[in-house]
């Protein structure tokens, strides 16, 4: 069987998947002091299962990010240019409020060690010399460092400085590791490219020791093979992982995007507006044509990371989120989570804070009588307590308080639903909404509700979609390279040559990978970049950036010049087509009429007023509103 693993803030989730399509789910609480350990734990109750093959999502990159907690990075960068960092894009963290600062970098100021070179676009402007690589060495010895992290202006054209460079950091400083921007992202925009490289320096021990011991898990359970999810929604093997630790900085949410594009594939849907909303926050996505829409750069923690990563946008706005009242007495949801230690009060764990999943409880969504996973049994009295507490602060009645957290959360995901859509140039409307995760499917209704959509599908088995998505990942690599030159030029001569040193990477890293072209383009003097795909050659690329723009921006210029920024090639292999969800829990044609609620094993479903909901054939449960159901 493949195995699907999903650690989150409040469960860890396992789906087994035979190849008969047969699904085994189990979850466990994870552990977030050791998220390994919940892992194991899952996997041990799968008794008598042959485990093949051992998919993870993992948010260890991604907290270590947040937290600030990895090693001591020493940076090496051209002279003049050592504030960069902080420099930033001299963008405001908050529009409105100019005492605002942004996040700091994840090195120290006094760890940034500049070198006498220089490189521009048409070669060498000073020279590297052997006794400036003996000095910088020294500076960075004398730093002991965890990590160490090189870029060097124009390195994406000329990599020879950071290679020189790294060769006598390596030899000076054995088992340490050394990053160089070059091999990591040959791109230009060196604040971006120079962040993501520390970013990478930063996270590489913390990442490489997490899948080393796992691997050593894996192994002692005679587990042949195990690969993780990295951001871009394909797995990578555990040494390209250890070697991409940035590259894991979505993991997680990425398993549930293709989970959410299994179910839209098996309903014959398309456009999805997807929404996984777990323990601790809710991550918002969209896919469009069957494909999960990505991105090519984004942040995390303000931590610029330039990789390509499916489109999501994350809010604290899960079942554990904590509600409060802010100074001037308007009632809030999060970002603070109750997590999976002590979690929301009505899991009798020490908890005291008021919660979505508590002001589900006191409104009657969740039946106290009925496990909501791993044989947790919600306590009531634990969750009124908690809410009167919160309704003395806030001036309002028990249930109105309790509806107050609910319309507040909804509002919270709404705007994050909105960004990945409305804000994107998609229409909703026109959508079909698939959540899932543990509490997404008692929010439906009213999430469509607000964004003006008619049309939602809650997938069977909604509170392990995420781990569903992992079984049936593809692997997936990527490489990119930049070329700026005119596409009429390289259709004329040079448009293979652009894509064979990327072509080549890819398939050095997954022989048996089926290789797709993606061109980053612009018009001339613009900043920012279009995808578009790049099969078809340099005419089509030119003719798909008109239409990619118009779509995108509302207007676009055919009688202008093309400039392809950056190739990419993308390489897929494997994975597994899962032609149903295994036995559902329901019938299939069974209807439901709103007002209605009722559990599954993993996750509670509500259905307001004016809503019905039907039970398909593959098991996902499809909801209308009623005068068009």
């Amino acid at each position: 069987m493949r195995v699907g693993v999903d650690v989150g803030g409040t469960f860890t989730d396992l789906v087994a998947l035979g190849s008969d399509g047969a699904l085994r789910v189990i979850k466990v609480p994870s552990t977030p002091d050791d998220p390994a350990r919940a892992l194991c734990q899952a996997v041990d109750a799968l008794e008598g299962v042959a485990v093949t093959t051992l998919l993870h999502g993992t948010t260890v990159a991604t907290n270590a990010l947040l937290e600030r907690r990895g090693g001591r990075v020493v940076f090496v960068t051209t002279r003049g240019f050592e504030d960069l960092l902080w420099l930033r894009r001299q963008e405001r963290a908050a529009l409105y409020e100019l005492s605002r600062d942004h996040p700091p970098p994840v090195v120290a100021r006094d760890d940034v060690v500049g070198v006498a070179e220089r490189l521009g676009p048409s070669g060498v402007v000073q020279a590297l010399v052997t006794a400036e690589i003996a000095r910088v060495v020294g500076a960075v010895r004398a730093r002991r460092p965890d990590a160490v992290a090189v870029g060097l202006l124009f390195s994406f054209r000329d990599p020879t400085h950071e290679r020189a460079l790294a060769q006598a950091l390596a030899a000076t400083l054995p088992g340490i590791p050394v990053v160089t921007s070059s091999d990591l992202l040959p791109v230009f925009r060196e604040y971006e490219r120079f962040g993501t490289t520390t970013a990478e320096a930063f996270l590489r021990p913390t990442v490489a020791g997490y899948v080393e011991r796992l691997g050593r898990e894996a192994t002692v359970r005679g587990i042949a093979e195990l690969r993780v999810m990295a951001s871009n929604g394909g797995t990578l093997a555990p040494a390209q992982a250890c070697r991409r630790a940035t590259a894991l900085a979505l993991s997680g949410p990425a398993g549930g995007v293709e989970g959410a594009r299994l179910v839209g594939r098996a309903l014959g849907e398309s456009d999805l507006l997807t929404l996984d909303m777990g323990g601790t926050s809710a991550d918002a996505s969209v896919v469009v044509g069957g494909e999960a829409l990505m991105r090519g750069a984004g942040d995390v923690g303000g931590i610029p990371l330039a990789l390509p990563h499916v489109l999501i946008e994350t809010v604290g706005a899960g079942g554990g989120s904590i509600a409060w009242v802010d100074p001037g007495g308007a009632l809030r949801v999060g970002p603070q989570s109750a997590g999976a230690v002590p979690g929301p009060a009505c899991y009798g764990r020490g908890g005291t804070e008021a919660t979505v999943t508590d002001a589900a409880l006191v409104l009657g969504w969740l039946d106290p009588a009925t496990p909501i996973a791993a044989g947790l049994r919600l306590d009531p009295d634990g969750a009124h307590r908690a809410i009167e507490r919160l309704c003395r602060a806030a001036a309002l009645p028990l249930l109105r308080c309790a509806e107050g957290i609910v319309e507040v959360a909804t509002a919270t995901m709404v705007r994050a639903l909105r960004r990945v859509s409305v804000e994107r140039g998609l229409d909703p409307r026109v959508m079909t909404l698939v959540p899932f995760g543990g509490a997404g499917p008692l929010f439906t209704c009213r999430l469509a509700e607000s964004l003006g959509m008619r049309r939602a599908a809650i997938p069977p088995h909604p509170g392990v979609l995420s781990a569903l998505g992992l079984a049936v990942a593809p692997a997936r690599v990527e490489h990119v390279a930049s070329v700026h030159r005119m596409a009429g030029a390289l259709a004329r001569s040079g448009w293979e040559a652009a894509f064979a040193p990327v072509e080549h990477a890819v398939r050095g890293e997954l022989a048996k990978a089926t290789v797709t072209r993606i061109a980053e383009c612009r018009y001339p003097g613009q900043g920012y970049e279009l995808a578009v795909a790049a099969d078809d050659g340099a005419a089509s690329v030119a003719a798909g950036f008109h239409r990619a723009h118009a779509e995108r921006f509302g207007y676009a210029d055919p009688a202008r010049e093309v400039e392809v920024v950056n190739v990419r090639a993308v390489g897929r292999s494997g994975g597994q087509a899962v032609g149903g969800f295994g036995a559902t829990e329901l019938p299939v044609g069974q209807r439901f009429a709103g007002p209605a609620t009722f559990a599954l094993a993993d996750a509670t479903i509500r259905i307001e007023a004016g809503w019905t909901g039907v039970v398909h054939e593959t098991g996902t449960i499809m909801v209308e509103q009623a005068a068009h159901a």
